[in-house]
Formats: structure tokens, sequence, C-alpha cells
């Protein structure tokens, strides 16, 4: 009797037991509230990376950033920040394959990377030629100099208005970016005549905008646009065919807006004088022929030429001033007279858009311009008036992705508002 006293007390304690084991293993609900589950979600976090600019850590250093000054160099920076000469000068000397340290203009970005002490030693000096692009001076026991580029997310936007003055102050009445103004400009400089839009023309722009940080820094590509001249709406899509070669602007029918010649040798400007068998001469106050287009322009502002070719005449003479005559080929020729210097020489061949001058007033001129001569089958005409041929159409192969992708771009021109101008 006793002994079976004792079993049944020996099972019941062993039972106990069990049962105590399964509650503090939590049996198959798991426990809440255990520290020790705190502890272990706590130490299995991630640490924060630490924060990089340039690709360096910005904790390790005293980071400084500045802008140049004018008449301020790389040796005189770094002279402030304990660099001694011959380091100067050797990095002067690394740096010529990497950046030519004579490229650094006043109004840019620099960082200087210091020792976090009262010397303040520079470890590391970076410039920023533009807002994207960096070059990195790596300043301590080995000297080295490499580049980098900042992280760049690209948004598409559009940008619309109605020409009330000049295009660039359209586009800065309406809010967008003036130098969209300038990047149209070069896309329809072989169709429009931007010295002869007035109000009433408008236009509309697809185009891209690069971001760093969500902060805008640099334009992107015009991916179509629509501008309205004198009632006839001009289209661009930007498409390229071949990923080895860049893309061009086409119009609707797929043909190319790059003509064989440009409307004018000048981006922006007004004409004063047009080609004229007959006009009172302001300087020798007689009527002659003027068999040229006058674009008047600031002193200094850029002459390009109007085509490919090859400079025939660059030199002085008592009334065209200095000037350049370019020879495009056994049809076309052009002159560019009044120039203040020129840029290119005798012999030397010249691409499309290349400055070949600057505008002046020298020789028999009361202000500053350019005299724009043209010359066809060795007879001088006028070149508002020619009609030239485009170059090559989009290939067969590639008109069916075009004009698909032609209709996306419409599609986004159709719906834009045009934005009114606000002052």
């Amino acid at each position: 009797m006793q002994r079976r006293h004792f079993t049944w007390t020996f099972l019941s304690f062993i039972i106990m037991l069990a049962i105590a084991f399964t509650s503090c293993n939590g049996g198959d609900k798991p426990a809440t509230g255990n520290p020790s589950d705190s502890l272990s979600k706590v130490a299995s976090t991630p640490p924060a990376p630490p924060q990089k600019k340039f690709g360096l850590p910005v904790d390790s250093f005293a980071v400084i950033e500045k802008t140049i000054q004018r008449n301020e160099f790389l040796a005189n920076i770094l002279e402030l920040y304990q660099v001694d000469e011959p380091t100067i000068a050797l990095l002067a000397v690394k740096s010529k394959g990497v950046f030519d340290i004579r490229n650094i203009r006043a109004g840019n970005q620099y960082t200087v990377f210091c020792t976090k002490d009262s010397l303040q030693k520079a470890l590391y000096f970076v410039y920023q030629p533009n807002a994207i692009d960096y070059i990195v001076y790596d300043l301590r026991d080995s000297i080295s100099i490499y580049t980098g580029k900042r992280e760049v997310t690209t948004r598409t936007l559009t940008a619309s208005g109605k020409i009330e003055s000049s295009l660039y102050e359209t586009f800065k009445k309406a809010g967008a970016d003036p130098g969209l103004a300038m990047k149209l400009a070069d896309i329809y400089a072989w169709s429009i005549d931007f010295y002869s839009i007035h109000e009433g023309d408008w236009f509309k722009v697809v185009y891209e905008q690069q971001y760093i940080k969500d902060e805008p820094v640099e334009l992107g590509t015009i991916q179509s646009a629509v501008f309205s001249h004198d009632g006839e709406p001009f289209y661009a899509f930007y498409f390229q065919g071949d990923t080895t070669q860049p893309g061009e602007y086409y119009d609707e029918q797929g043909k190319t807006l790059r003509r064989f010649f440009l409307k004018a040798p000048l981006k922006f400007s007004h004409i004063t004088s047009r080609f004229t068998m007959r006009r009172f001469h302001p300087v020798q106050k007689r009527w002659k022929a003027h068999l040229g287009t006058d674009y008047a322009a600031g002193t200094g502002t850029p002459i390009i030429a109007t085509g490919n070719g090859v400079v025939t005449e660059s030199q002085f003479s008592r009334f065209n001033g200095n000037y350049v005559k370019i020879r495009h080929n056994n049809t076309y020729t052009t002159q560019y007279l009044h120039m203040s210097r020129r840029a290119v020489k005798g012999g030397q061949h010249v691409r499309q858009g290349q400055v070949i001058g600057y505008v002046g007033s020298t020789g028999l001129a009361t202000g500053p311009h350019v005299c724009y001569r043209f010359w066809k089958n060795n007879k001088q005409v006028d070149p508002l008036r020619q009609k030239f041929p485009s170059a090559e159409p989009i290939s067969q192969s590639n008109l069916p992705v075009f004009d698909q992708y032609k209709q996306q771009q419409r599609q986004q021109l159709e719906a834009i508002q045009i934005a009114a101008a606000t002052n």
C-alpha cells in the first residue's frame, strides 16, 4: 500500500515538472515581453552607413566647402591648408593627364577634407567643374588624382509658352529654364529664323532634367517639341536609330531637321539690313547695292560657320575689316565681315556651327555687326531666299519604330496646355 502511494506521488511530480518546462519555453504560443528577445532584435539591426561625399567619409575629416574666387588658383588655395610648394608642384605635373589645373575657373565649387585638429592640413581637395563631374586630389603620402561623377537622376518635364518678346524672355516668364531657348534654337536652326519670330508664335517642349538630391543641375535632351511660327507648326522628334551613333531630330515624315546651311551665322541677334540692290549706305552716304545680310549683335558675340567647308581667306582689308571666307563645295561660298577678331586660318577645315570669329566693327562699319555674304555658282544671292536639301532621312528599316515613338511623343505634346506668361 505504501509502495503504491509512493509510485503515484512520483508520477504526479514528473507530470508537474513537464508542465512547468513547457510553460517556460512558451509551448506553441510565443512568449511576449521577453527582455532577451528585445536585446536580440536590437543587436541584429545593422549600423547606419557612414555619410559620404565624393566617396569620402565625411565624419573622418573637417570638411570645408567654398567657391573659387577671381584671381584665386589651386596653389594659393592649398597653401591656406598647409600644403607645401613641392607637393603643389608635383600635383600639377601628375594632374596633366587627368585635369589641367589651369582650367580651374572662378565661380565653381571646391571642397577641402582636412585633419580634425587645429592645424587643419588638407588631405583631399575636390574641384567641381560643373554640378555633376568632380576631380579628387589625394594629398596624402602618395599623391593621386582621379575623377568621378555625382549620382544623377533624370526626370521628364514639359514646358510651353506664347511668344511676347524674345524666346529667352518667354521661357523665363513662363517659369521654365531659359537654357531651353538655346537648345530649341540649335534644333530649329535650319528651319526657323529666330530673328523673325513674333507675338502669337508658341511652343511646347518635352525634355529631360537632371537632378542631384532633388536639386535641378543640368538640362538633358529635348525629346520632342513643336514650334508654331506664322501659323505653321514645326515638329521635332529626337530619335536614335543606331545605338553606335548619336541621335538626330526629325520632322513628322522622318526627315532630319539638319540642313545643308544654317539660317544665320549668329544664334541670337536681329537683322538690321537685308540683301538688296538699292540701299543708302550709312557711311558713304549714297545709294548702292548691299549684297549681304547684316546681323547686329554685341562686340565679341561668337560668329559661326553656317556650313561645313574650307577657309579660303582669313585676313583684314580696308572695307571688310577682319573677315573670313569659306568654300563649302563647288556651288556655295560664304563670307563673314567686320569681325573684332578671327578664330580660324586659311586652309583650315571647319564644321557647321564652329566658331570662326567674333562680332566687331572693323572696316567700313558704323557699329558692331556681321555682314553675311552668300555665293551660289559664283553669283552673290540672298541666303534667306535659298532652299537647301536636307540630310539623310530615317532608314526604311527604322521607320516603323520611329512612327511608334513619334505617336507617343505627339500625344504628350498635345496634352500640354500652353502656359500663360507670369510677370
